[in-house]
């Protein structure tokens, strides 16, 4: 079910939403209120602006997915990947590079907006989605709170009590948050790989935990019955799920169209925000069309301005409008305590009786929590390897708790923010990570598997993050509910506020603190 048939059936008359591919974007050149991106934390601002009878648009750079291919689906699969897959790519760039040592995991593609965006850095690239919806539209929709205790650690400034009584549940709420039944997770076929993976973890003494998601999971039992549609159970993810997950379009996103007060423009990057003499923000957005080509720039004004484009979009915009002298007066924190949320990726060989089974669901239900161990604290996701195929892989993105931190720097010849990133801080998430798998392949006798992230020998993968995090942190270069400091009624509500490290999966609390930030700007920034 796509976002506007979602708001159809959810009984809202007006969408108001815009797609380059099909129509000229609104000819409304201002609006009360704009939001960049649509994201999470776009998401909240433009759905609570909308609510409160706030004219409001949105920017977003990738396109509305809704529309089929040839194929009959709005999204490709990860087996058999075409243009939809990734933002102006000939070729995908999957984070399992390689099986066997052979490169039969990515593919050719014809250059095209896809969904999947993989951001390079100097020693680092950066998973995003791209299109109405942002990293829902990609992600393994896990979506599990933080420990008060950690979440206290990172936020000392924020009322954890409020959050966890507030502002959370609310979250998981309008996301459509819920848990796999333990019951069938035991029974069926589609997560042995997972029960193998807690299997080997116990043998370590180590406990595994159901993870939250957005996914359907009522939906995806009638998957397995055959009574719907594949999705996650068809080798859908990374590039799009067809069915079942509850991204941003299908709740958040439909229920702010169906206020009537919000309209989406796509296709549209907003490369420069400045301010007009009246206090205004004026945005300078480069329209362009499905082969990448600026068919238009444009100008917007606005009293009120949202930036919910990421830890690296709105990170890059305001550090080009400090360097640039656009926006002088911004705080010199602005590109600081950047992070990957410790991310590194593995495999594990299982023994032949330790089967992971040819059928895998794509969608991660269970860690191996070892946060708590205070000498090492991992939580490692139970990742998914679907080939159709048995091929005893045991695979998982460990989140540790890295607490290396890089700065963006403003590169004037290129326009453009580069990350400062090195391979030593990389390798701090690594020692983390093998501390708690040589333990794990120590009391089951296995090994890494050295074959999957390229062609020469590697059993991590740490130049890549899918949890980017930080650059305009909460309390530093904004105040303590997102908004940025030397400027009125500019905000920031996405995961650039999170300094680095959360020690889960960030979206959850990027909407509960982008709810927080809402329900405070609303009540004293916004009144007549």
């Amino acid at each position: 079910m796509v976002a506007l048939q979602t708001a159809a059936a959810m009984g809202f008359t007006r969408i108001g939403l815009q797609s380059a591919e099909a129509a000229e974007p609104d000819s409304a050149e201002s609006a009360p209120a704009i939001v960049v991106g649509s994201g999470y934390g776009g998401a909240v601002a433009a759905l609570r602006l909308g609510q409160a009878g706030i004219r409001t648009l949105v920017l977003e750079m990738g396109r509305l997915w809704n529309t089929s291919g040839p194929d009959g689906k709005v999204f490709c699969s990860t087996s058999a990947p075409d243009q939809r897959a990734m933002w102006f790519r000939t070729r995908t760039e999957a984070p399992l590079a390689t099986f066997l040592w052979l490169d039969v995991v990515n593919r050719d593609i014809g250059r095209y907006p896809g969904v999947l965006d993989r951001v390079h850095f100097d020693h680092m690239s950066v998973y995003v989605g791209r299109g109405v919806g942002g990293g829902s539209l990609v992600n393994g929709g896990m979506a599990p709170t933080p420990l008060p205790s950690y979440f206290s650690e990172q936020f000392p400034t924020v009322d954890a009590g409020e959050m966890y009584a507030t502002y959370f549940p609310r979250a998981r709420s309008m996301l459509g948050v819920n848990t796999v039944d333990p019951a069938w997770f035991e029974s069926t076929e589609w997560y042995r790989f997972a029960r193998t993976s807690r299997k080997a973890a116990a043998n370590a003494g180590l406990k595994t935990a159901f993870v939250p998601n957005v996914y359907d999971f009522d939906y995806m039992r009638r998957e397995a019955a055959g009574t719907a549609t594949r999705s996650a159970l068809a080798g859908e993810v990374i590039y799009g799920n067809n069915h079942g997950k509850r991204s941003l379009d299908k709740t958040y996103l439909a229920a702010a169209l169906g206020t009537g007060n919000v309209t989406i423009n796509t296709l549209e990057k907003v490369r420069e925000i400045r301010r007009a003499a009246d206090g205004t923000y004026l945005l300078t957005a480069d329209r362009i069309d499905v082969s990448g080509t600026v068919v238009e720039t444009k100008q917007y004004g606005c009293t009120y301005l949202f930036l919910g484009a990421g830890s690296l979009g709105t990170t890059e915009l305001l550090l080009r409008a400090r360097e640039t002298g656009a926006l002088p007066a911004l705080d010199a924190s602005v590109g600081t305590g950047w992070g990957t949320n410790g991310n590194v990726m593995l495999g594990r060989a299982n023994h032949l009786w330790d089967t992971v089974g040819a059928n895998e669901s794509t969608i991660p239900v269970m860690g191996i929590d070892d946060w708590a161990n205070t000498d090492n604290p991992v939580f490692a996701e139970i990742a998914p390897l679907p080939m159709g195929l048995e091929h005893w892989v045991s695979l998982y993105l460990a989140i540790t708790k890295n607490p290396e931190r890089a700065s963006f720097s403003y590169d004037a010849a290129a326009d453009s923010a580069k990350l400062g990133w090195t391979a030593a801080q990389s390798a701090v998430s690594v020692s983390m990570a093998k501390k708690l798998f040589d333990r794990i392949n120590a009391a089951n006798a296995t090994i890494y598997r050295y074959d999957l992230f390229g062609t020469t020998a590697k059993a991590f993968a740490d130049d890549f993050t899918y949890h980017p995090l930080g650059g305009c942190v909460l309390g530093r270069a904004t105040d303590d509910y997102g908004r940025v400091k030397g400027y009125s009624k500019l905000y920031v509500t996405d995961g650039s506020l999170v300094p680095g490290s959360l020690g889960v999966n960030p979206f959850l609390t990027i909407t509960a603190l982008a709810e927080r930030t809402m329900t405070r700007v609303l009540a004293e920034d916004t009144a007549s």
